[in-house]
């Protein structure tokens, strides 16, 4: 585990460790952004299994998890509810909007947030949150807002690289990984 993470800055640990909400975009992150229909129009995408995985770690430690997408997918729906995400939004055009009622109803600050998020529609948040991250592939633009760029492209476990890091910002991730050594 040392290497896994390495190089990660005082200031993005101390911004780390204060979340208490991880909210995530879903195309490009959780997948890799491609759609595919079906002759029937049915709708697919892929999901990387190890992102769904530490959602549960992240819920028994303290840290609620959502997502908020600017498209309507019954997938993505699906795949929330299958991860017991605390909430999941879908076509929301106006993210910080949708964000701002989502604090005033956990009584959350914007400082104990954090956001990964991939495009034009997520600069918003990028810029608000306490601890913002992107994948590796998102365009610079992009990338040069954030406090952190995953080493993983979108769908590739870019949730999962996050979550790790908030987790070992806050001293937790060594003591889940003692668990599954232990068992």
């Amino acid at each position: 585990m040392d290497n896994y993470l390495s190089g990660i800055t005082g200031e993005i640990s101390f911004k780390a460790e204060k979340i208490k909400l991880l909210i995530t975009d879903v195309d490009g992150v959780l997948t890799d952004g491609g759609i595919i229909y079906d002759d029937n129009g049915l709708e697919y995408k892929r999901f990387n299994v190890k992102d769904g995985f530490i959602v549960a770690q992240l819920r028994k430690n303290g840290i609620l998890v959502g997502a908020i997408t600017g498209r309507n997918s019954k997938v993505v729906e699906n795949r929330c509810e299958e991860l017991n995400f605390d909430f999941h939004y879908h076509g929301v055009r106006d993210k910080a909007q949708k964000l701002e009622e989502i604090l005033e109803v956990l009584e959350i600050q914007i400082g104990e947030v954090a956001y990964i998020g991939d495009d034009l529609i997520d600069l918003p948040l990028i810029r608000k949150v306490g601890f913002s991250a992107c994948p590796a592939d998102a365009l610079p633009y992009i990338s040069s807002h954030v406090d952190f760029v995953s080493s993983l492209d979108g769908g590739q476990g870019v949730f999962r690289e996050v979550a790790d890091l908030i987790l070992q910002s806050k001293g937790l991730l060594s003591g889940i990984i003692e668990k599954y050594l232990n068992q």
